[in-house]
């Protein structure tokens, strides 16, 4: 495998010792201090006498050195929506360039050599950077001008005016200006450099390196010659995902991207900072961006000024949230520049950005912009130095996606008649319908915008969901915290571990996903426990004294835990939906509530296996499955994958003629004859035979089975709390008031279960309130000023409400 790490330097980590204090007679505790100046990428300790590294290679004799010899070719774009885009072969399997530490700035980068310079290097590289400038000029005046905002005025104004707006209207005229200063953002090129220089040395301190992926960076480079603005498109996780993006574009050259960052700055001079970085800000006095967006004068404010920087060759950068769906208007706001006609395409580049370890003050995607500032503090306090991987997917043609009709979301239907009726009436006729997600973009926001140009934007922004977090790479301590949290949360032994990310790794890579990381087994697990060890539990087993890890049990540390097992999940998203559909199977075939005492022995239909894959797949969030594919594809996809994990082996049915004798099999050929050969067609054969399946035998398949269910358990367990957890609220309640009752109410819930506190994250109450709102459980209203929420009559039977619970708990496997 290559090694994705620059030879920078090596990690200088002191020792960590056993001390015999505890019930086993010895407690590992790990002291590991912060790297040197000089740091091996190859996450080698520079001292081969670690106490704890010494035992992991006794362990481990048997096990291959080298994590694998394979990097999939990750980042190509969708070949069903954008076939011309995926012929231009912007991102082929060339010969690896190799990968590129971005903090890593010597001398051979600059044309120049010499003991001053290596300790100037740094700002002789910033310097001699090429920037794209981007003045504002009478952008202001155009904007003004425009005709879809000068019909924004009249809606504005009273119906009957007759003179002059600006004269007539102080109080518009004055809230214009204020929206209008928005439009004043742009480039300047000493700043950019100045600012570019402090991000390298504060990311230098921060991350122990950022990786780039170096053949990515020449596709993109090919893709500037399209002559066609870029606009790339990140899903939020930091608020310092953008500045990651444009340092990367601005250390090789390429132009940076005006970001669009919808938070609220009070401080002038902060804001001013930031306008001239081009960071598109909220209005002075705007309180949250759907309150922006709630402004009739705004949208269309902020509509032509996106199409003003796209005409003039700007490159743009969006994040996008999964849980709440906000930006969507953004990309409906681009795809509106092509439409009025002033650029003839845009390039999307969707990017995915991978934290070996994240502080939890700036997991949220609402982090203000002083956060950063709070985030590069606190690490240079504590001794979290992570790894960064950031992953430019190839651009694809905008036009062409819309334009082609291939990636739809038309035609969805409300998830409350696709599931209620199976879930009261066990009836599954409606569940093979598409799911509507029009919440992405709801209504109230850009009301102006035509609904088929609505339905588009949700389209892209679900494929955008789905790209950003396919490309996202698999880091070292989302390997080590997914083992822990699924497959061995009681405790495990290093060597029993070490086998386990072996077979995880393997597994990813079969999967098609690149891995952030790279050099030997036992420089792996030392860099994934270094980061995790505040998390972690280390005790030594007598009598031969090996390490045992084991996650601590309090709120913080499991969050952080299961946080890092996001992206495990989304990568074996078809087994975890296949193994929780199994799991509700038994428990009905056996008429018990799942766990250790399962039989194993039951036999399962094809057609039952499907339907029960497709009503879970209809409660995942957006970005789980790629929008041009259908649910009961994706269910039919899922069947497939769990016998090709070896968790589910098709029955062989017995028969007198073989099964792979089809001439012979009934004795005559089973297609129909028709004289007309137009009205022929294989779909004329008889219909396939519905198979059936068992689980495997292997001693192994039920811990495989468990261990995939626990993936998606996190999620169906926070919704069984929520569910619980409504009776408690004094409905009706304001949709902020509620989400904010219902965490607390799954944090006591959590204190009471003992351990699962990983259910009761922010995240996931979020996703809990979205579905009950889709399913019927709670009702919108719209009426007031602020949308309030209350229950449904029909649930406040305790017969619906129960039947509801067992419906989330069938797929539980405990």
């Amino acid at each position: 495998m290559s090694q994705s790490y620059t030879r920078k330097s090596h990690f200088n980590c002191s020792r960590i010792s056993l001390m015999v204090e505890n019930l086993f007679g010895r407690i590992m505790n790990q002291v590991c201090e912060n790297p040197s100046s000089q740091r091996d990428v190859t996450l080698q300790p520079k001292r081969p006498a670690l106490s704890w590294g010494v035992k992991i290679k006794r362990k481990l004799k048997s096990v291959a050195p080298f994590l694998g010899r394979f990097r999939p070719l990750v980042g190509q774009c969708c070949h069903q929506c954008t076939p011309e885009s995926l012929g231009l072969k912007l991102l082929c399997n060339t010969p690896p360039l190799g990968f590129q530490n971005l903090t890593c700035v010597n001398e051979t980068h600059t044309g120049y050599r010499g003991w001053l310079v290596r300790r100037v290097c740094c700002l002789l590289f910033v310097w001699g950077r090429e920037v794209h400038p981007g003045p504002a000029g009478d952008r202001r005046h155009r904007v003004h001008s425009s005709e879809r905002v000068k019909k924004a005025l009249v809606t504005a104004c009273s119906s009957d005016e007759t003179k002059a707006m600006e004269l007539e209207m102080p109080e518009v005229r004055g809230h214009l200006d204020t929206i209008l200063a928005v439009t004043q953002t742009f480039i300047s090129p000493s700043l950019l450099r100045l600012v570019n220089w402090l991000l390298l040395k504060i990311f230098d301190l921060m991350f122990c390196n950022v990786q780039i992926n170096l053949n990515q960076v020449a596709a993109l480079r090919r893709s500037t010659q399209l002559k066609a603005p870029l606009v790339y498109v990140c899903v939020r996780q930091s608020s310092i995902d953008h500045a990651l993006i444009c340092l990367t574009l601005f250390c090789h050259n390429l132009r940076v991207p005006y970001t669009i960052f919808p938070a609220h700055v009070r401080q002038t001079w902060l804001r001013s900072i930031l306008q001239r970085l081009g960071v598109v800000l909220l209005p002075e006095g705007s309180g949250s961006e759907r309150d922006a967006e709630m402004d009739s004068l705004y949208s269309p404010v902020m509509t032509s000024f996106i199409g003003e920087l796209l005409r003039g060759g700007a490159s743009l950068c969006v994040g996008i949230s999964t849980a709440e769906g906000h930006s969507g208007q953004w990309l409906a706001r681009v795809h509106q520049a092509i439409s009025d006609g002033l650029v003839p395409d845009v390039c999307i580049v969707p990017v995915g950005i991978s934290y070996d370890c994240l502080p939890c003050h700036v997991i949220r995607s609402q982090a203000s912009v002083m956060s950063a500032l709070g985030f590069a503090l606190s690490l240079l306090k504590g001794d979290h130095r992570g790894s960064v991987r950031i992953h430019f997917a190839q651009a694809f043609s905008l036009k062409e996606m819309c334009e082609s009709g291939k990636c739809r979301v038309d035609g969805g239907r409300p998830l409350q008649d696709l599931l209620m009726t199976a879930i009261v009436h066990n009836r599954m006729d409606s569940i093979f319908s598409q799911k509507d997600v029009s919440w992405l973009l709801p209504d109230a926001v850009m009301p102006e915008l035509p609904p088929a140009h609505r339905q588009q934007t949700i389209a892209l922004t679900l494929h955008l969901i789905y790209s950003s977090t396919t490309n996202m790479a698999v880091m070292s301590t989302s390997l080590v915290s997914c083992l822990l949290l699924h497959k061995h949360r009681k405790g495990v032994r290093v060597s029993m571990l070490c086998r386990d990310i072996c077979w995880l790794l393997e597994e990813v890579l079969f999967r098609n996903t690149d891995v952030g990381f790279g050099g030997s087994l036992v420089g792996l697990v030392h860099h994934a426990v270094s980061l995790l060890r505040p998390y972690l539990l280390l005790a030594a087993a007598p009598p031969t004294g090996e390490p045992i890890i084991a996650p601590r049990s309090d709120p913080d540390s499991l969050l952080i835990l299961s946080k890092q097992c996001d992206v495990i999940t989304r990568v074996f998203i078809h087994e975890a939906v296949g193994a929780c559909a199994v799991s509700a199977m038994l428990s009905e075939v056996v008429g018990c509530g799942g766990g250790e005492d399962l039989e194993f022995d039951a036999v399962l239909g094809q057609n039952e296996l499907t339907e029960k894959s497709l009503q879970l797949t209809h409660l995942l969030s957006p970005g789980y499955i790629p929008p041009c594919q259908n649910a009961h594809s994706f269910a039919l996809d899922v069947v497939d994958s769990m016998v090709r994990c070896g968790v589910l082996v098709m029955e062989e049915v017995q028969t007198d003629a073989p099964v792979c004798d089809f001439m012979k099999r009934h004795g005559v050929l089973s297609w129909t004859v028709s004289d007309n050969p137009d009205e022929s067609s294989d779909s004329d054969c008889e219909e396939p035979d519905i198979h059936t399946y068992k689980l495997s035998q292997p001693s192994q398949c039920p811990k495989l089975l468990f261990f995939l269910c626990s993936l998606l358990s996190v999620q169906l367990r926070a919704l069984c709390w929520a569910l619980e957890s409504l009776h408690y609220l004094p409905l009706p309640i304001t949709e902020k008031d509620c989400l904010s009752q219902l965490h607390t109410h799954l944090k006591n819930r959590a204190q009471l279960d003992g351990a699962r506190y990983e259910s009761s994250s922010i995240d996931l109450v979020k996703m809990a309130l979205r579905t009950f709102i889709d399913l019927g459980v709670l009702i919108e209203d719209r009426q007031r000023e602020d949308v309030y929420l209350d229950a449904n009559p029909l649930f406040s039977q305790g017969a619906y409400k129960e039947k509801l619970v067992l419906f989330f708990k069938q797929f539980m496997f405990n």
